[in-house]
């Protein structure tokens, strides 16, 4: 769904990571590694596997089906597999052998977050980038610092810069190290692996391997690792946020101690130049804020599994996603016009 106002805080390529394209895109990438490493320890027919990979290069899934499949099932991976042997023929006995929909969901997400982190971690390189050719062009100018929205004492603008950057890298490291950490998904119908037979974590590890995610004991019902995620898209946010809300104000009046390129017009009052980019870093801090208090309450989950809390995550994590890719190139474009007066 699009609206106008994806114009001030949509983010196309971070929207395009959770699109139904990429989104079966990874379902059927973790499908044929569960496949491959199955065949590699003989768990199905390596022909099996290799007919499997083989389909899936070339599958293009019924979306109208799997789309009332979803809304049958809740999960769209009981059509997805249904179509998928029917395509593979007597390799379909092999496919989606011992796993559960949780399985390929929750790794076919982690495939996709590694993607968002990556993209993130160098964003954020680029916003601090801005921010140290600041320093180095005008970091040595005079400013008065502000204490509980009062004048404090003066300082420098390579000061104030210092209260952006050093979060920002502790952010990046964070985007990181999380992007390197993500875990395999892989418990079976229950969550303990049995369905998998004695060879499980040899299987579950190599598994991991071919995929690039961290092995990991199945995590079914400890969202732990998605809120690891939205935890770290929010603190990135909020000081992106910070940084908006640090430059509105020197661009007051009456304050006029920066100077912000662009438009920002009033319909009403032509002298003005609102400052726009700076209230939608603010905005969308305040939104990721909001809804990482939202996501919080899947990690209530009843039992082995939660189809509520599971839901709530598909609703929530991809807004957090959007909302913080776009305030890295707003905070970004921003910083680039901006120029201390003091």
């Amino acid at each position: 769904m699009t609206s106008l106002l994806d114009a001030l805080t949509g983010d196309p390529e971070i929207t395009a990571l959770f699109s139904p394209d990429a989104e079966i895109a990874a379902l059927l990438r973790v499908e044929v590694a569960l496949a491959r490493a199955q065949g590699a320890i003989g768990a199905i027919e390596p022909a099996d596997a290799e007919r499997i990979r083989s389909v899936v290069r070339d599958f293009t899934p019924d979306e109208r089906a799997l789309r009332q499949g979803l809304a049958r099932d809740g999960v769209v991976i009981p059509e997805l597999v249904r179509q998928l042997r029917a395509a593979t023929g007597e390799a379909g006995r092999s496919l989606h052998l011992g796993a559960t929909s949780q399985d390929i969901i929750d790794t076919g997400l982690m495939l996709r977050l590694r993607a968002l982190l990556v993209i993130l971690e160098s964003r954020t390189g680029a916003v601090l980038a801005e921010i140290a050719r600041l320093d180095a062009e005008e970091g040595g100018r005079t400013l008065m610092a502000q204490t509980r929205m009062q004048a404090a004492l003066a300082f420098t603008v390579a000061d104030k810069l210092a209260t952006w950057t050093r979060p920002l890298q502790g952010h990046r490291k964070r985007l990181h190290d999380l992007a390197r950490s993500l875990p395999l998904q892989l418990g079976g119908p229950v969550g303990n692996g049995a369905s998998f037979g004695a060879a499980y974590e040899r299987l579950r590890a190599d598994m991991a391997r071919h995929l690039d995610l961290r092995d990991a004991a199945p995590w079914h019902s400890d969202r732990t690792p998605i809120l690891d995620v939205a935890q770290g898209l929010a603190l990135l946010t909020g000081t992106l946020g910070k940084i908006g809300q640090d430059l509105a104000l020197l661009a007051q009046t009456e304050v006029g101690a920066i100077k912000l390129s662009g438009g920002g017009g009033s319909s009403a009052m032509a002298h003005k130049q609102n400052p726009v980019g700076a209230e939608v870093l603010v905005a969308l801090a305040r939104f990721n804020a909001g809804l990482l208090g939202t996501l919080s309450q899947s990690m209530v989950h009843e039992n082995e599994r939660s189809g509520a809390a599971w839901t709530l995550e598909w609703l929530v994590l991809p807004q957090m996603a959007e909302a913080t890719g776009r305030a890295l190139t707003g905070a970004t474009d921003l910083l680039r016009g901006a120029r201390f007066t003091g």
